[in-house]
């Protein structure tokens, strides 16, 4: 029975699913899910690229600010946990620029939690040294360190709603295709925008990520000391809910192209929505993170040295003209396209509230 089969099973046999249950399955149901089967997802024969994927300096530069983490941490014994490592490149471009800080390498741990067998597969087949992997971060002690993510709550299953008369959530029937139901939604999703102070106007449509909260919510209880360092695409609520934005973020991607489709090639493309960056900060704050910082992609990789860097990573290429060719390829992705696409958030606990290098530069005030 392939995927589609098995959701409209279950749909005739226990009645409507809500729209959160259904993206679940997409994504994660075991080998059949978008993220848990063996197709190629990143890259040239996937459905689209990461900025690790394009070039090591990303991973590099991240490196630098786990780095000054530590050194700010006296420079005692440091865990990086990440989540949804992907192929492993920013794992792997990270360590290989922690590698020559001798001190800091030797009493390093990176762990990996990663749900997707398939991706953990790729992942073993490079990385053969400091790292070991996860199912939960509750298997991992109490960590001094730095948790960091990239692109993975994009990808956490979200409730859609809408407003009506009251808020009302997405439910999803099937007869002879996939229609689409609306019921009242229940407490906890009216309560998330109560928390968040964001009104609705009529006709409103938006996504509502009770994942995310869960997630932030268990890290910050495993952190003993340190960071947590989010990199996705999103928004703080005063730019996510503006009305050019009421029909939502949720889009695919299939074959480096992006669709609205999202009932289509289930289980074969990539469903994501947008981050809600003032959630993270506000059920953070409400669990003990206090905020660093939050920033764009263009300014932290600015602050860090990317211009330097690409600078002398083409100095030594033999063909001028191709090299400018490339600096200005990866200048206009990862500063530029990327740039100002994701978002950086840093939060800390346990920490003195130094200022970190990479938020030097940071394009938004907090507020």
């Amino acid at each position: 029975m392939n995927l589609p089969e098995i959701i409209i099973k279950k749909i005739k046999e226990n009645g409507p699913i809500c729209f959160q249950e259904f993206m679940e399955m997409c994504l994660y149901y075991p080998e059949l899910g978008y993220y848990t089967s063996q197709r190629n997802k990143i890259g040239k024969n996937g459905d689209f690229y990461t900025s690790a994927y394009l070039t090591p300096i990303f991973g590099i530069l991240i490196g630098k600010q786990l780095e000054e983490m530590w050194n700010i941490l006296d420079n005692n014994p440091f865990t990086i946990v990440e989540y949804g490592a992907g192929t492993g490149m920013l794992c792997h471009d990270i360590l290989s620029y922690l590698k020559h800080n001798k001190r800091m390498y030797d009493q390093l741990s990176y762990c990996i939690i990663e749900k997707s067998p398939a991706m953990r597969e790729i992942e073993k087949s490079h990385l053969n040294e400091k790292v070991s992997w996860y199912d939960s971060i509750e298997e991992i002690p109490a960590i001094e360190g730095c948790i960091l993510s990239n692109e993975l709550i994009d990808n956490f299953a979200v409730h859609q709603v809408k407003m009506d008369k009251e808020l009302m959530e997405l439910f999803l029937t099937y007869e002879n295709e996939f229609k689409e139901v609306w019921k009242p939604a229940s407490a906890e999703l009216r309560k998330y925008l109560k928390e968040l102070k964001v009104e609705l106007p009529q006709g409103f449509r938006t996504e509502i990520n009770l994942q995310a909260i869960d997630w932030i919510k268990e890290i910050a209880a495993r952190l003993k000391r340190g960071y947590v360092m989010t990199i996705d695409y999103g928004y703080l609520s005063t730019e996510l809910y503006k009305p050019y934005r009421r029909q939502g973020t949720l889009v695919c991607y299939h074959n480096h192209t992006v669709n609205e489709c999202l009932y289509d090639h289930i289980g074969l493309q990539d469903i994501t929505s947008h981050v809600n960056f003032s959630a993270l900060r506000h059920w953070g704050a409400k669990n003990g993170l206090a905020e660093c910082g939050f920033t764009d992609q263009c300014h932290f990789l600015l602050a860090m040295g990317f211009k330097e860097l690409i600078h002398e990573a083409l100095s030594h290429e033999k063909d001028i003209a191709a090299a400018a060719r490339k600096a200005s390829m990866l200048s206009h992705t990862l500063l530029l396209d990327m740039g100002n696409k994701f978002k950086f958030l840093i939060q800390e606990k346990g920490m003195n509230g130094k200022k970190l290098s990479g938020l030097t530069n940071m394009y938004h005030m907090i507020r």
